[in-house]
């Protein structure tokens, strides 16, 4: 049962969400509904708890990002290749909406109860869930037009009645921040009334009513339904765009702030431990604040900022712009981390690096990019013109020349080393399924379905896959092994712990390095990365004449106090090697 004080703050947070509307009357009556909700959870359930550890990796995948002819569900299928060639370098697996959907790669969810009968069944989730921690995403602002919710939103029918947020021509959008580039709003008729209805992210997407706490309500009983299923991980799609008011920028609002408390409350609350997760990508500033001034918002952000730097720092051979973001990036705090990636489903995101690079940098940055075979999706600015909101280019393809390096001679070092300082990198490293393989951009995917981010969501075929590892001088099977090598020696050290303290080094423009401090002081690794295509010569002092590099298994033969490094080599020097 919960205790007053308990159900105390559940209350608070209703009120701070709901204290202008006219459901204020109401909160006791919602605040007993969650209470029923999490006391009825806890009585059939044992405590369980989430180690988080240097062992902590994430792999990011569809339930079909791997296929057979022979396995009908697809989740099943993957599973088989995961136990077969990644259960040594991951416990934890992100599936991408595994719901039935109309678009957008299972992002307009239809149904939030049921997994498209292609993928598999929730128990297969279930299953999975038993070895791993499974994350899931609840696509919290927006649902499918053509889903069971709108359908009946149209005919004034539950489930779905006052679902959808509906507006007057009154409401002032003129400050709106969009991520896109289409219409916003969408006029319709609902038994001969006009109303408008709000579309952030394409006309199959409509925006939920947040303001309706039946809608509040229900995303908490599809949190718990996850839960029931084996998901342990929650990642909070789009959640900066949640809540609307005229007037603002119908962003980052205090009420959305208030509901990702409410929920990272009601983590803490179920006896089965749970990961909040929020995916906010904006400027370094706002994507940080998700993790709240009291620490009391997310337990993990995406580290946003770090895939566009880390790439412009690789193909224009300075760390200039990087070192500078990593030395003022706060440290995680106990409970919280970085969720670190370079790629995803998605593609390399441009709002992060707002008031990073100028503009000189950024069109150079675009121009390259453009040149490695980029598309770019694109967002409105206050409805006047559009500015590129993201590169849709598989990382292969985004490092594989460069001004410096116009025949590509140092595509794999390039793209090693990208992944060598992001899985070294301070909290929890996250990996694209695509990238472990160098998959390159998926042109026929493109030309087929004209979305741009298709380039970078390949499906493989098992046997096609499995092919290409077993022969260890394809493509796919180089990168494979020396990615998860990287990840095979990061598991086995206490300095590369999520919490673990990183402090930046300050080694010229040519060289980025960071350390990182284990939680019990006794481990050290330094982790250096020469960014050019040259040489370079690193001055460092003789005390570290008898470190270790974890890479190349070897003590360093120093000439003097100067470390040869070869280009874009990494080398992660520590004082005490764990085996």
């Amino acid at each position: 049962m919960l205790s007053h004080s308990e159900k105390k703050k559940i209350e608070l947070r209703l009120k701070n969400i709901y204290k202008k509307s006219s459901f204020k009357k109401k909160i006791k009556t919602y605040q007993k509904e969650i209470t029923d909700i999490i006391e009825k959870f806890n009585k059939k359930k044992i405590k369980q708890k989430i180690l988080i550890s240097e062992k902590t990796s994430l792999v990011i995948c569809y339930g079909d990002s791997i296929l057979s002819n022979n396995q009908k569900y697809s989740i099943r299928n993957f599973k088989s290749f995961y136990n077969k060639k990644l259960i040594k370098y991951f416990d934890c697996i992100h599936f991408l909406p595994f719901y039935p959907s109309s678009s957008d790669s299972g992002f307009a969810v239809k149904d939030h109860y049921k997994i498209d009968k292609k993928l598999g069944n929730w128990s297969d989730i279930l299953k999975f869930s038993k070895q791993n921690n499974i994350m899931a995403d609840i696509v919290i602002n927006h649902s499918s037009a053509r889903g069971l919710w709108f359908k009946n939103f149209l005919r004034e029918r539950r489930p779905g009645k006052d679902y959808f947020l509906k507006i007057d021509n009154k409401f002032d959008t003129s400050k709106v921040v969009r991520p896109r580039d289409h219409k916003l709003l969408k006029k319709i008729d609902i038994f001969k009334n006009t109303t408008f209805i709000w579309r952030t992210f394409s006309n199959d997407q409509i925006d939920l009513n947040f303001q309706n706490p039946a809608v509040l309500l229900r995303f908490i009983k599809i949190m718990i339904n996850l839960l029931n299923h084996g998901v342990k991980i929650f990642r909070l799609d789009a959640i900066a765009y949640l809540w609307k008011e005229s007037g603002s920028k119908c962003i980052n609002l205090k009420q959305t702030h208030e509901i990702i408390k409410l929920f990272r409350l009601i983590s803490y609350l179920l006896k089965v431990q749970s990961i909040i997760v929020t995916e906010t990508n904006l400027p370094e500033k706002e994507n940080i604040s998700y993790f709240g001034k009291k620490s009391d918002e997310a337990n993990w952000i995406y580290n946003f900022t770090l895939p566009p730097l880390l790439i412009h720092a690789l193909l224009f051979e300075k760390s200039t712009f990087l070192s500078k973001w990593s030395k003022k990036l706060p440290n995680n705090k106990p409970g919280n981390s970085y969720l670190n990636f370079i790629a995803s489903h998605d593609g390399i995101g441009m709002r992060p690096i707002e008031g990073i690079l100028n503009e000189s940098d950024l069109k150079s940055f675009l121009k390259r990019l453009k040149k490695n075979g980029s598309k770019f999706s694109y967002r409105k600015i206050q409805n006047k013109f559009k500015k590129v909101y993201e590169a849709n280019i598989t990382i292969f393809n985004a490092l594989k020349k460069s001004d410096f390096d116009q025949n590509g001679n140092f595509f794999l070092e390039r793209y090693i080393t990208a992944h060598s300082i992001m899985i070294s990198f301070e909290g929890v490293p996250a990996l694209y399924f695509n990238s472990l393989f160098g998959t390159s951009n998926d042109e026929a995917k493109f030309v087929i379905t004209g979305n741009k981010r298709d380039v970078n969501r390949y499906k493989w075929n098992k046997h096609n896959l499995l092919s290409k590892l077993k022969n260890k001088k394809s493509k796919q099977s180089i990168f494979f092994m020396e990615i998860t090598k990287l990840l095979g020696i990061k598991n086995k050290q206490k300095a590369f712990h999520p919490n673990a303290k990183r402090e930046q080094l300050d080694l010229g423009s040519k060289i980025f390095g960071f350390k990182r401090i284990s939680i019990d002081n006794k481990q050290t690794i330094i982790c250096i990365s020469n960014l050019t295509s040259v040489k370079q010569n690193l001055k460092i002092g003789k005390k570290f004449s008898n470190w270790k590099d974890l890479i190349e298994s070897n003590r360093l033969s120093l000439s003097g106090v100067e470390l040869e490094l070869r280009p874009f080599q990494t080398v992660w020097l520590t004082n005490k090697p764990n085996k």
